[in-house]
């Protein structure tokens, strides 16, 4: 689980499915030899693509280009640049090491922050802690970046993403999650 490029959202109890169905589309994806594990995690699994996360992103959205529905058991597929220890010094050294990289000058940005199983650092401290290394306004409605950061317990991966990275695609899981 502590390295990995990729992390995936299914149903509660079809992480086995979900796993399988990502298996088969990292492969498609040109990755023959995707490894995808499960997280302590319900509804949560990881993988650790031989490419670029952002390049198989793309072919996942030109997959869902041609077919919306493609994914029975995919709820969500997030990007992660970056693995490190859930740490409140280690995730803002990781922040401030790498926004640059990733967030030219003047870019609006906002921080997205998922904490599971995390008890030990709280939301406001780290969001603060991180945002004071990166000198760009703040823009919560319509940002240009966005900080991902993903607490997993002892592990974080933290992402540098422009808006529509992240995958969601239609599935009769969430169609029947909005009709009720």
């Amino acid at each position: 689980m502590k390295n990995f490029n990729l992390l995936v959202s299914s149903p509660r109890y079809n992480e086995t499915n979900a796993k399988a169905e990502l298996w088969f589309t990292l492969v498609i994806c040109d990755d023959p030899y995707p490894i995808i594990s499960d997280l302590e995690f319900q509804g949560l699994i990881t993988a650790k693509t031989s490419k670029n996360e952002f390049e198989i992103i793309e072919k996942i959205k030109n997959i869902l280009a041609q077919e919306p529905y493609f994914f029975k058991y995919v709820l969500k597929i997030v990007p992660i640049q970056f693995v490190c220890e859930a740490n409140l010094k280690q995730i803002e050294n990781m922040v401030k090491e790498n926004y640059s990289n990733y967030i030219s000058n003047g870019e609006r940005f906002r921080i997205k922050l998922r904490r599971r199983k995390n008890k030990l650092i709280e939301r406001k401290p780290l969001i603060e802690s991180v945002a004071k290394y990166i000198n760009n306004p703040v823009d919560l409605e319509n940002p240009e970046k966005i900080v991902r950061i993903e607490l997993l317990k002892n592990i974080c991966g933290i992402s540098f993403l422009n808006p529509g990275e992240v995958i969601s695609p239609k599935n009769e899981f969430m169609e029947s999650e909005s009709e009720s």
